[in-house]
């Protein structure tokens, strides 16, 4: 299969198209995933510049988030079928076969999710990672959201400037939305 893997920590340079062998199941409760799309989070981009937690790994396949097609599943698996739109947070920080930046991955069904229908690929791939954080920061957007109304009051903000964005709590998103590519 195809997938893009980090040779080396640095610039966006060290990420390389490269044939890898395909995952495959090696456990009775994993899905192997025909990814359709992948996120893009902050610590992929940490783990690229700064390195993996197994750089003896390399190089590596890196990405949390992804969303596609159930493809095959293990003996165990009770919650998935093949053909299933799903979507999932797993793997991605280095170890040999995890990753998604890649046309297939191989997840535990506990970290697999349906993909709502009302979800491209996409979309649901820029969102897992994200909503395991978005709980233990709504404190703190609260926050935030009583101090932009005053300063919003008593300081508008220039047009077109962007506020921040939470799709999960519903504060405002910046300018144009999020964005995910395929």
């Amino acid at each position: 299969m195809r997938a893009i893997a980090m040779t080396t920590n640095g610039t966006p340079n060290v990420l390389q198209p490269q044939d890898v062998i395909n995952p495959k199941i090696n456990a009775p409760q994993e899905i192997l995933i025909r990814l359709r799309a992948a996120g893009i989070n902050p610590i992929d981009t940490k783990l690229r510049r700064r390195g993996t937690f197994y750089p003896e790994q390399l190089p590596a396949i890196l990405g949390c988030d992804g969303a596609g097609v159930v493809e095959d599943v293990g003996r165990e698996v009770n919650r998935f079928q093949v053909g299933d739109e799903v979507y999932f947070c797993y793997g991605g920080l280095g170890k040999k076969g995890t990753g998604n930046y890649a046309q297939y991955a191989v997840v535990d069904e506990r970290f697999v999710a349906t993909k709502p229908k009302s979800l491209s690929f996409a979309e649901a791939a820029a969102a897992p990672l994200s909503r395991h954080f978005v709980p233990s920061a709504l404190p703190s957007i609260a926050l935030l959201s009583r101090w932009r109304t005053y300063r919003h009051v008593n300081r508008p903000s220039p047009p077109g400037s962007a506020h921040g964005s939470c799709s999960f709590c519903g504060a405002p998103r910046a300018a144009g939305g999020p964005k995910a590519f395929s």
